[in-house]
C-alpha cells in the first residue's frame, strides 16, 4: 500500500519536507528532508531522511533530531558535511549534527511501520540518494517535474547525473510517484516522456 505523505514547503528556497507515514492514522513518521526548522509535529517521528548535502536540505535537521530524539539517515559520503556545516555554508547558520546511520546504495531504512530501500543516484552531488518505497521516491535534487539537478554546483556533473535519472527508469516503473526536493510531485513515466532536459536520454 502506498504511505500516507504531507507536503511541506519550506524556506525562501521552498525545500519540500515530506512527513511519511504507513496509514492516513498512523501515530509514528518518518520526515524526509527538513531543510528549514519546522514545529515538532504532534505525531512521533521514528526518523529523519536526508537526501544530500546541500545547505536548503540541512536546515531543519538538527534541531528536528533534538526535539524529537529520532536517528538521522545520511549518505555516507556526504555526512561529513552536516557535521561541520560551517566549513561549507558558513553565511547560512546551520546547525550542526552527527548523522545515526550512515547509508550505502540498497540499504534500507526501517521506521513507523515503513520500509525505505536507499538508491544511489550522484550527479547533482557527489553522494546524492533517493528512498523508494511502495511506488513512492523521494527523489530530492535530481528530477523534478519538468527538470533536473542544477550541474554547476562543486561536486556535480552533467553525465553522472543522466547516468542516475536513466538508473530510476530503469529501475522502477513508469507510474512510481516521484516526490523532488522542489515544486510538485511528478510520476518517473512523465518525466521520461517530456521532461525537456532529458531529451539526449530518450533518443539514445
Amino acid at each position: 500500500m502506498a504511505p500516507t505523505v504531507d507536503i511541506y514547503a519550506l524556506g525562501p528556497t521552498q525545500t519540500n519536507c515530506y512527513v511519511v507515514r504507513a496509514e492516513p492514522d498512523a501515530r509514528e513518521a518518518v520526515v524526509v528532508d527538513p531543510g528549514y526548522e519546522i514545529a515538532k509535529p504532534d505525531i512521533e517521528i521514528a526518523a529523519i531522511l536526508v537526501t544530500h548535502c546541500h545547505w536548503d536540505h540541512l536546515g531543519g535537521i538538527a534541531p528536528l533530531a533534538e526535539a524529537t530524539g529520532a536517528p538521522v539517515y545520511m549518505a555516507e559520503r556526504e555526512a561529513f558535511v552536516l557535521e561541520d556545516p560551517a566549513a561549507f555554508y558558513p553565511e547560512q547558520g546551520i546547525p550542526p549534527y552527527s548523522p545515526d546511520v550512515r547509508l550505502s546504495d540498497r540499504e534500507t531504512v526501517e521506521a513507523a511501520g515503513l520500509t525505505f530501500e536507499v538508491v544511489d543516484v550522484p550527479g547533482h552531488s557527489p553522494g546524492h540518494i533517493a528512498y523508494a518505497i511502495d511506488g513512492a521516491l523521494f527523489s530530492g535534487d535530481v528530477l523534478f517535474a519538468g527538470g533536473v539537478g542544477r550541474t554547476d554546483l562543486p561536486g556535480a556533473d552533467w553525465d553522472t547525473l543522466v547516468r542516475s535519472i536513466q538508473a530510476l527508469f530503469d529501475r522502477f516503473p513508469p507510474d512510481t510517484v516521484v516526490y523532488p526536493g522542489h515544486g510538485p510531485p511528478t510520476t518517473l513515466g512523465a518525466e521520461r516522456s517530456g521532461n525537456p532536459f532529458l531529451a539526449e536520454l530518450r533518443a539514445s
